[in-house]
């Protein structure tokens, strides 16, 4: 006797509440499948299912192995998707949801590498808006977010660190001056979301771990231009209009190409980390693991930001003897998650 098979046989039965049903769903004959269950009551010495003309019921016996044998199932596909996906080529069809400005600066340009690694994966990619939870609709949800991961049935892996940087075209900063402090920033046009009303800057640590640097808040101003879409401030940064705070994978290519400058490199606005996340651990199909596991490739997979190392700007860690101004505390960076 196949135990394995008549585990799911009767479960299949209990589940359908029928012989009848569970036979069709199998694609096997009735007959088969109540010897089945006959055999394994046989094998175990026990009455699993009491049987009448119009209904099945669980025998007391039935409903305790019934909890064990659908653990032992799942166990079993569960251990059957894992070497599935360690062995199989990956393939399919994959839905990904991204912030629209990580997918258009970042994602874009290191698809065609995926494609050509993995040429029988075609994505999806959904870029709605913000992204700062796992989204089950999806295969994998890229966040971005400034605080730590809340718990919960699924797993997210560390793509990168991003910093928020004040950047401006040449051209601006030749016709309005390169500010060396903050305390300077009010004499220069800004772009800003139009829910914020004062700008707070962030100056590095000593060290990792460290005391915290010094903390300035400018006061509240009009900005030149009011706007959530963060292409449209690039865009406008770009042209010369102003100053704008920027994420520092928006700004890579153009700090590169010195079509922008990063302004005040010891300070930032905000930190955020980037995460590929699953929306679980059970039967990840290879092509969902062959993604996020690019992804971690391409960016890093640590807690820094390769954008501004590999744009020559990374903020600098200043040495012990530099002065500390203040001691205001600055928002910590979120926990890494395995």
């Amino acid at each position: 006797m196949d135990r394995l098979h008549s585990m799911r046989v009767f479960a299949r039965v209990v589940e359908q509440g029928s012989f009848a049903a569970a036979a069709r769903g199998l694609n096997l004959s009735p007959a088969v499948v109540t010897r089945l269950v006959a055999d394994l009551e046989e094998h175990l010495g026990a009455r699993l299912i009491n049987r009448t003309t119009r209904r099945l019921a669980l025998t007391d016996t039935g409903e305790l192995y019934l909890e064990r044998v659908k653990q032992i199932l799942t166990e079993v596909e569960e251990a059957e998707a894992l070497a599935s996906a360690a062995t199989s080529e990956p393939r399919g069809h994959l839905r990904v949801l991204a912030p629209p400005a990580f997918a258009v600066h970042q994602l874009a340009k290191h698809l065609p590498r995926f494609r050509a690694q993995y040429p029988r994966v075609t994505l999806e990619l959904s870029v709605p808006g913000p992204v700062e939870s796992v989204d089950e609709n999806f295969d994998v949800s890229i966040l971005q977010v400034g605080r730590p991961l809340a718990d919960g049935d699924f797993v997210a892996r560390l793509l990168a660190r991003s910093e928020v940087i004040m950047c401006a075209s040449p051209a601006y900063l030749d016709q309005r001056g390169r500010p060396t402090h903050p305390s300077e920033m009010p004499e220069h046009e800004a772009m800003l979301p139009p829910f914020i009303r004062e700008i707070t800057l962030y100056r590095a640590p000593l060290t990792d771990g460290g005391p915290p640097g010094e903390v300035v808040t400018l006061p509240p101003r009009r900005a030149v231009l009011s706007t959530v879409h963060i292409d449209t401030m690039y865009a406008a940064a770009l042209h010369g209009l102003g100053v704008a705070g920027l994420p520092s994978f928006v700004v890579e290519d153009a700090l590169l190409e010195n079509a922008l400058e990063r302004l005040l490199p010891e300070w930032h606005l905000l930190t955020a980390s980037v995460y590929a996340a699953m929306p679980t651990r059970k039967h990840v199909p290879a092509r969902t693991r062959a993604f996020v596991d690019f992804l971690v490739r391409a960016f890093g997979g640590r807690d820094e930001d390769p954008w501004l190392l590999a744009a020559g700007c990374a903020t600098p860690r200043r040495s012990a003897s530099a002065p500390v101004v203040a001691a205001a505390p600055v928002p910590s960076d979120p926990v890494k998650v395995p």
